[in-house]
């Protein structure tokens, strides 16, 4: 799948203010400085669709992006970033989970991972939160520009064995991206392209 037509339609910290439209939509999620937006504007070849910044945890509504006139990628606040207050913090992370409890029209989230790090709680137990409230996802590492190959497979085995050593028995579809080099674009706009075909046949 090619993104042709990407537009930005609304932010907001009120999930009943999101659009209403019965269309497939995908979230995605991850700690503060994990290159988002740089990975959103990539998917969608626009360099401004979603705001980057140097400042971790910028991102502090929920933003909805209509792709192709057929799908919404929604881009949803960072979570873990330790300078952010601890009101802060439970603000976001209430509006994280009322999105996650409410959007019916929400096909899979996407957790994004930094490759070059060692599996952090907050990541883990954010997974289990969506594990054990039945929200499909998948986690697509990012930042593979900053491995070699050897260091990139290696950190990634060691992140799903360490998945499987706390809880899951089968680990999640994975992804490997560099937004520099636009690598694994593809996948993720294939897989998303997948789910979309399988959303409109079941309707």
């Amino acid at each position: 799948m090619r993104v042709t037509h990407s537009e930005f339609i609304i932010s907001n910290t009120d999930v009943a203010k999101c659009p209403n439209e019965p269309l497939p939509e995908y979230a995605f999620i991850g700690r503060s400085n994990v290159g988002k937006s740089s990975l959103i504007n990539t998917l969608c070849s626009r360099k401004n669709l979603a705001k980057t910044s140097g400042r971790p945890g910028k991102t502090q509504l929920i933003n909805h992006f209509k792709i192709n006139k057929q799908w919404f990628l929604v881009d949803l606040p960072g979570y873990g970033y330790a300078k952010t207050s601890k009101t802060t913090k439970k603000a976001f992370q209430q509006l994280i989970t009322r999105y996650f409890d409410k959007r019916q029209q929400l096909i899979s989230a996407f957790v994004l991972i930094d490759i070059r790090h060692n599996p952090q709680p907050v990541d883990l137990e954010f997974m289990e939160w969506l594990g054990t409230n039945f929200i499909p996802f998948a986690i697509i590492f990012t930042k593979a520009d900053k491995l070699k190959p050897l260091a990139i497979e290696r950190n990634v085995n060691a992140y799903l064995e360490k998945m499987k050593e706390e809880m899951w028995e089968e680990t999640p579809p994975h992804f490997i991206t560099s937004s520099l080099h636009k690598s694994g674009v593809e996948d993720v706009l294939g897989y998303i392209d997948t789910l979309n075909k399988d959303f409109n046949a079941a309707r």
